[in-house]
């Protein structure tokens, strides 16, 4: 059975873009999913590429006309300039990592919720009755919020050295065995990869 590290943020719109495509390829291949949030900012640091706000107009103004396309093909909402971005992404990361530990619910789910919170709500993931909204709406006790963060935290900046010594450095990426698919419009390769395992 194959493996996939999934590397993201919940703060990605391009990891928001890709809907459900990461776990309707899984199901196809009957793979299995580590969700994986890390710092992002850290691995640009590390690895030389600039945030969004300090990106060339030209590259900014590019990536605006892109999202636009990618949510209407896909039929996804979206804002373009959603009015809690960037925001925090610990406490929604740390509530995704204590509940993947928790299990019992629906892990996908829950980081798409998270996602669509942000980017099609209008609604602030690094606060607390958000993140709980989202974990009780897809069978996870709420108060996961609160009492996953020591646990999360630690893991969270695992996840970050994993993610650099493994040659991450965008979200979303995914990682089966050596092989590493970045972005959601590589999934379609991730898929090929996956039926070659098969």
């Amino acid at each position: 059975m194959a493996h996939i590290d999934y590397f993201f943020i919940p703060i990605s719109t391009f990891a928001y873009l890709a809907g459900d495509g990461l776990e309707r390829i899984a199901g196809k291949h009957g793979a299995t999913i580590h969700y994986k949030p890390f710092d992002l900012l850290k691995v640009f640091e590390q690895t030389g590429t600039p945030k969004v706000a300090d990106r060339h107009p030209s590259r900014q103004a590019y990536r605006l006309q892109e999202i636009a396309r990618i949510a209407k093909r896909n039929n996804l909402p979206v804002n373009l300039q959603p009015a809690f971005f960037p925001t925090n992404p610990v406490p929604a990361s740390c509530a995704i990592i204590a509940a993947q530990n928790a299990g019992g619910g629906n892990i996908g789910g829950l980081v798409q919720s998270l996602m669509r919170a942000c980017f099609a709500e209008e609604r602030d993931i690094a606060q607390d009755d958000v993140v709980q909204e989202c974990l009780q709406a897809n069978g996870f006790d709420p108060d996961l919020a609160n009492t996953g963060l020591l646990s999360g935290a630690i893991a969270y900046e695992t996840n970050t050295e994993d993610a650099l010594k493994r040659g991450v450095f965008g979200s979303p990426t995914y990682i089966v065995n050596d092989q590493i698919f970045w972005g959601q419009d590589r999934l379609a390769y991730l898929d090929d990869y996956l039926g070659e395992l098969d």
